[in-house]
């Protein structure tokens, strides 16, 4: 990438023709971000206008509930009565089969079969196994497309978490968002294409860390921009003591003057990226208090829980995210943290779901009497799962579980999944896949097939190598599409 400070008073043919270069690429980069504006032929906020690779999104906009922990599909979506059966039996050396284990468990003199606690039923005409702690997930079963054999390569958090948001385990790379961003543009001019909000914590909650949502070498307008709870939303976003509206709008003119002889002088595109960065800012210091001051009626507020009129909750944040969904908001990525349970797990999935279920499931309902579900994809999981054995001490009410990257749930709905689809198998165990296994990369390509987005087609040039989302790999599952 180029930087102001490499170029100084330009005289020579070679360049002359950097300089040229330089031009084209960035041209070449309007056109990739939204390339029929960049043509003068229309927005990609309609659903007829063709994405990246020729594709017709299925989805305008993504709001991904991000479970950050790894949620025990145990306790919540994965009923395996013969765990009930054994409870407190030594897991059998043939389900794990060489299979590798934390440093956690790994030194365990025993792996005994934890049963859930909860009990299942099935729910819709789809037949989904549901625990007890999911109630109001259960109501939209029959809305809800269930995939149960997912898989990671990861098998500690932070690699993990990279992983399946950025499509590699080490730093480095851009997030999902800011690849759709990136491949598809903003449907509005008075919000970020990607917006992230986060909840949940404690002294138990895994650390997240901004390159989670980072546009890592990508422009870095792609950014996820963090929208915080209380009286300043966006951190630096409102003008100082003593500086009006007029005077921030004289300095943006002034600044944007100098940037663009800069620009002219070294033809570095991050200029570009950062003159659209303090547009941005200078239109979202109305549009966002304009969003956060927003009240809704009681029922909505009811439907959403107790906690969806206390800002920074996961309830709230819900909210929110059908706000800036409203807004037509690109990429809207809302991060729970405490799903890690290697202890207790009964207690921590009990006080998780009483913070995520209802206003998980009035999400999905209020987008969809909206009619926004339609083309609004929702996604519901963590980074990987948890081991069918308990990690340390195990009696009839209490256990814990410890990472398991080979077989785990999340959900999809909207946005052109097939409703009430229940995708995948395991084994008796939950701890292998038989059927349908879906690999990070599929689900990431699946994602940007739904926004339109041909993952193989969406690459961008680093380091003299080119790069997308899914590396060199990733397939579509097709089975999941209406």
């Amino acid at each position: 990438m180029f930087h102001c400070n490499e170029y100084q008073q330009i005289h020579s043919r070679r360049d002359f023709l950097q300089k040229l270069g330089a031009g084209l690429g960035v041209a070449s980069l309007a056109s990739l971000i939204n390339p029929l504006q960049a043509a003068g032929l229309g927005d990609l906020a309609s659903p007829q206008v063709p994405g990246v690779g020729g594709i017709l999104p299925r989805a305008k906009r993504v709001i991904y509930l991000f479970q950050s922990g790894g949620p025990s599909q145990y306790e919540l979506f994965s009923h395996k009565p013969v765990l009930r059966e054994r409870h407190g039996q030594e897991l059998p050396s043939s389900v794990i089969a060489g299979q590798r284990l934390t440093g956690m468990s790994a030194g365990q003199g025993s792996l005994p079969m934890a049963g859930s606690a909860f009990d299942f039923k099935q729910y819709g005409q789809s037949g989904k196994w549901l625990s007890s702690k999911v109630p109001y997930l259960a109501e939209m079963a029959d809305d809800i497309c269930w995939i149960d054999s997912m898989y990671t390569d990861a098998i500690n958090h932070d690699p993990a978490v990279m992983f399946i948001q950025t499509g590699s385990q080490f730093p480095g790379r851009p997030s999902i968002g800011a690849w759709s961003s990136y491949g598809l543009g903003s449907m509005n001019e008075n919000f970020p294409a990607f917006v992230v909000l986060l909840s949940g914590g404690g002294g138990g909650a895994q650390p997240l860390y901004p390159r989670s949502w980072g546009a890592a070498f990508l422009p870095s307008q792609h950014q996820g921009v963090q929208f915080r709870a209380g009286a300043d939303p966006v951190l630096y976003l409102n003008n100082p003591a003593g500086i009006t509206n007029g005077a921030r709008r004289n300095q943006l003119d002034k600044l944007q003057e100098l940037q663009e002889l800069q620009r002219a002088e070294s033809m570095d595109p991050e200029i570009d990226a950062r003159i659209a960065q303090y547009e941005m800012a200078y239109r979202m210091q109305a549009s966002v208090p304009d969003l956060m001051d927003e009240k809704e009626p009681d029922y909505i507020y009811d439907m959403y829980g107790p906690n969806s009129r206390t800002p920074g909750t996961y309830a709230a944040n819900c909210l929110l995210a059908r706000r800036l969904a409203e807004k037509d908001v690109r990429f809207i990525q809302l991060y729970h943290r405490g799903w890690d349970a290697h202890s207790y797990a009964p207690a921590n999935v009990s006080g998780m779901t009483q913070n995520t279920d209802q206003a998980s499931a009035a999400l999905l309902k209020d987008l969809k009497q909206r009619g926004l579900l339609e083309d609004t994809l929702v996604v519901w999981g963590g980074e990987f799962g948890r081991t069918a054995y308990s990690q340390g001490k195990i009696d009839p009410q209490s256990y814990g579980r410890d990472h398991h990257p080979r077989a785990y749930s999340i959900w999809m709905a909207g946005g052109g999944v097939k409703p009430g689809l229940v995708y995948g198998k395991t084994d008796d165990f939950g701890y292998n896949i038989t059927e349908n296994p879906v690999h990070i990369h599929d689900f990431q390509a699946t994602l940007m097939h739904l926004l339109g987005i041909d993952h193989e087609a969406l690459t961008f040039k680093h380091q003299g190598r080119r790069f997308r989302l899914t590396d060199v790999h990733g397939h579509v599952v097709h089975d999941l599409l209406a």
